[in-house]
């Protein structure tokens, strides 16, 4: 069954998503695998894509982890950030061996650093009076994050609401030292911040989310490895399950690599046969231009094609074509062509000499 690859920064809806499109998926009664950070780690820690050693490391564990429940009964679900497309490529290639479709969502949260305006949306914050993290938030007593444990702020456009209220009327969230009127009323978190029951509440810290901005290679549908690619912005846009349904399962498969093909069955005899073959064209080659001059169409034994001659031949030259020749044709075995040699040599000739 096919291979669904989840890709985008951190809180930008990719667990959300993944889990939409698993319970959707199970209810049609298909058997659903999600690999994610936390079931190779143990337990997510955004630490790793600090560490280029152990990212890597826990690249290979996910990788592994999917290619180990990759096959045509299952369908598998890999949530991940998949930010570099050297490693998409490698999904791909384990999708192609196992002969299954696959497909890649990207996530992209609304003026986030997914759509790459991290750096201006932190510069906009620090001259406005309004910060409403985009973070999901400890839900401790419904109460935010304490103070000095803040992210970077996302930018929201004039006018916007949260929960029916403008952004003016949202109250901000508390500077260290700053305490809260009685009456003021609780920050609002908006329903997109809200962290789902099944995800983790990770923090990523500033630093962090800007490298992997900066690190982040975005998929492309002209890469073949990257396609069909379904791109959702927001938790608000539908997921196109009907679309996904058809990528999955009409979808042919990516075409096996010839190189992990298994060769085709040749008889015992056929290398037999392909040296005494060309051995007899060249004898009858050597003979034959022996009374033949320039412009001469030369009649081979046991072809019916001719060669043209143009000069003389040596028999060094001819035997370093034989050998090319035989090494091309055992990468290639096929009984159906043993009929067919002599001319296949011939024209091997007739190609190579002019």
């Amino acid at each position: 069954m096919p291979l669904v690859v989840f890709c985008g920064l951190p809180y930008s809806g990719k667990s959300r998503r993944a889990e939409a499109l698993r319970g959707a998926l199970a209810a049609e009664g298909r058997a659903v695998y999600v690999v994610d950070d936390a079931a190779v780690l143990g337990a997510e820690d955004p630490t790793v894509y600090g560490d280029s050693a152990r990212e890597k490391a826990l690249r290979g564990a996910l990788r592994a982890a999917v290619e180990r429940r990759l096959s045509r009964q299952d369908v598998v679900i890999l949530d991940s950030l998949n930010y570099i497309k050297g490693f998409r490529y490698e999904l791909y290639c384990l999708a192609r061996a196992a002969r299954t479709p696959l497909c890649l969502v990207y996530c992209v949260q609304p003026c986030g650093p997914s759509s790459g305006h991290l750096k201006a949306g932190a510069e906009e914050i620090g001259s406005r009076n309004v910060n409403v993290s985009w973070r999901p938030r400890s839900e401790q007593g419904g109460r935010p994050l304490e103070a000095g444990t803040g992210g970077i702020r996302e930018p929201q456009a004039a006018g916007s609401e949260v929960n029916g209220r403008s952004w003016a009327e949202v109250p901000r969230e508390l500077e260290p030292g700053e305490t809260r009127a009685p009456n003021s009323p609780a920050l609002l978190i908006p329903e997109s911040e809200k962290p789902a029951e099944h995800m983790s509440s990770a923090f990523y810290s500033p630093e962090l989310l800007e490298a992997l901005t900066l690190r982040f290679e975005p998929p492309d549908s002209r890469n073949r490895w990257d396609r069909p690619l379904f791109t959702l912005v927001g938790l608000e846009e539908p997921l196109p399950l009907a679309e996904i349904r058809t990528a999955l399962f009409e979808n042919r498969a990516p075409p096996p690599h010839q190189a992990t093909q298994s060769q085709p069955l040749a008889s015992g005899s056929f290398l037999h046969q392909l040296d005494q073959v060309t051995s007899q064209v060249l004898a009858g080659l050597m003979e034959a231009q022996k009374s033949a001059v320039p412009g001469d169409l030369l009649t081979l034994p046991g072809t019916t094609e001719r060669l043209l001659f143009t000069r003389p031949l040596t028999m060094a030259e001819l035997s370093r074509l034989r050998r090319q020749f035989i090494s091309y044709t055992k990468m290639h075995p096929n009984n159906e062509n043993l009929p067919q040699l002599a001319n296949m040599f011939l024209q091997y000739l007739s190609q190579s000499l002019h």
